[in-house]
C-alpha cells in the first residue's frame, strides 16, 4: 500500500513560494492581446498601453533547446 502524499509545513510552503518567485524574476514572457506589445517581466503586470488583456508565460517552465 502506498502512503498518501504529506502536506507541506508552513516553512516548506514559504520556501517553495520563494523558489517560484525567484524563478519568475525577469523570466515571464508577456504578450498584450490588444496592442501586440511583448516584453519580459518579473510579475503579471498590465501592458504599457493600459490593457489588462495580457497573456503570461513563465519561461522557466520550458526547457532550453
Amino acid at each position: 500500500m502506498t502512503e498518501p502524499p504529506r502536506q507541506l509545513t508552513s516553512e516548506e510552503l514559504q520556501q517553495w513560494q520563494r523558489g517560484i518567485a525567484e524563478a519568475n524574476r525577469n523570466n515571464i514572457f508577456c504578450h498584450c492581446k490588444d496592442c501586440n506589445y511583448e516584453w519580459v517581466a518579473s510579475a503579471e503586470v498590465p501592458c504599457q498601453c493600459g490593457s489588462k488583456r495580457v497573456e503570461y508565460i513563465a519561461c522557466w517552465q520550458f526547457p532550453d533547446g
